[in-house]
């Protein structure tokens, strides 16, 4: 287990989003100390999730990220395991269920009107928008990272 804390994960995801990483790359990323993956195939593995996949605004793309990393760190391989299964799942309920209390959601549109975004940008499809410090202005996605983080690295702890 790597000496980070909670802390160190959530600010490097954070980070990463305010490098140009999107939401589902900056939390996985953030984590590729304990999944074992280089930044490179991290970022290629979570590139498709960012904007609620692929910008059809569904789940939160730092959701689907933490979902890979309990996937890595503590899922099922074996098809047949029905406990284990069953366990894993419940743990992907429970961040949800964190997740949402703490955000209100887990739907990426939903978060985003909740943060007042025109709702052009708030639509599925488009374009992703240039990252200008207007963008990260009204942005609610690097602090749903640094959230995202926190409440993996939290469970994991337990």
């Amino acid at each position: 287990m790597s000496d980070h804390t909670s802390t160190d994960h959530a600010d490097k995801a954070k980070e990463l989003f305010l490098e140009g990483y999107n939401c589902a790359q900056s939390v996985f990323c953030a984590f590729s100390d304990l999944t074992g993956l280089d930044m490179e195939t991290s970022a290629r593995l979570a590139s498709s999730f960012g904007g609620g996949l692929g910008r059809l605004r569904e789940v939160c793309g730092t959701v689907s990220a933490a979902a890979m990393v309990l996937g890595i760190l503590k899922g099922y391989s074996d098809p047949k395991d029905v406990e284990a299964k069953k366990r894993h799942y419940a743990l992907v309920r429970e961040f949800a269920q964190r997740f949402r209390a703490a955000e209100g959601s887990i739907i990426c549109r939903e978060l985003l009107t909740k943060a007042n975004i025109d709702p052009q940008t708030v639509k599925a499809g488009g374009d992703p928008e240039e990252r200008t410090s207007e963008y990260y202005k009204k942005r609610p996605c690097p602090e749903l990272a640094r959230r995202a983080a926190y409440i993996l690295d939290t469970m994991l702890a337990e």
